[in-house]
């Protein structure tokens, strides 16, 4: 850790009055679930999986969503706890500077570790809920996934629907309900941390030249460069378990 700059960054987010966090997978990697483009992401060890996250495949093929089921099954976030990253940020949401939480995360350990969910805006969705594709109607996770244990492969709606979790996949729009309100947020801000992402996935990578345009600080904390490091006010390496602490107080 280069404690100079963060010393700096301390000083930016003591300052702030609107502070808007950016979350991507990286801050859950410390909890035991594994990124999707990291040197050890899921998609970088086997890029076949990545089938299972694009919409048109799982619609239309029984064994991409029977693979899926089985990954849901043995998901290592259903064992996993918050870690000193998520937890940092719940210091930052009780010191009244935190205007919103936007994440990638679909995983819930930042409303887990004790953030608010009026606080946090999911992009991506929850893979704690499922959803059939035909009626809307949303069940509890594990619901279903007692159904798969007890021997079905490929479970259905009781509407005959394809049921897959609440999660955005691959050729599946975001909410726009929920973009409009991580956009705002992004231009209210005097300070974005964008923590664990690799700002490679649109729109949300776009949360942050939209923060910078607004004349907002950026920090970028991430274990790999991103596409919007040349913009950023400062960009920190190192375990975000550590780092993320470290900056929030």
């Amino acid at each position: 850790m280069d404690e100079e700059e963060i010393e700096r960054v301390r000083a930016w987010v003591e300052a702030a009055e609107r502070v808007v966090v950016l979350t991507g997978a990286g801050i859950s990697t410390d909890s035991g679930i594994p990124d999707f483009r990291g040197p050890q992401g899921v998609w970088t060890k086997n890029p076949a999986a990545e089938r299972t996250s694009s919409l048109q495949h799982y619609l239309s093929d029984p064994e991409v969503r029977r693979q899926s089921w089985q990954a849901r099954l043995h998901h290592p976030a259903w064992s996993a706890a918050p870690n000193p990253g998520h937890l940092a940020l719940v210091r930052l949401e009780r010191s009244g500077k935190l205007l919103a939480l936007v994440t990638q995360n679909i995983d819930e350990l930042h409303q887990m570790a004790g953030s608010s969910p009026d606080v946090v805006v999911e992009l991506h969705g929850t893979m704690r809920h499922a959803l059939c594709w035909s009626c809307g109607d949303r069940t509890p996770m594990q619901q279903v996934l007692d159904r798969v244990r007890a021997g079905e492969e490929d479970p259905h709606c009781a509407c005959g629907g394809i049921l897959k979790s609440a999660t955005i996949s691959f050729g599946q729009s975001l909410d726009p309900a929920v973009l409009a309100r991580a956009e705002r947020a992004a231009t209210s801000a005097d300070l974005l941390l964008a923590v664990g992402t690799t700002l490679s996935v649109h729109p949300a990578a776009g949360l942050v030249p939209l923060a910078w345009q607004s004349g907002a600080r950026v920090v970028i904390l991430n274990a790999e460069p991103t596409p919007y490091d040349s913009i950023a006010h400062a960009v920190l390496r190192g375990s975000i378990s550590e780092v993320l602490p470290a900056i929030v107080g």
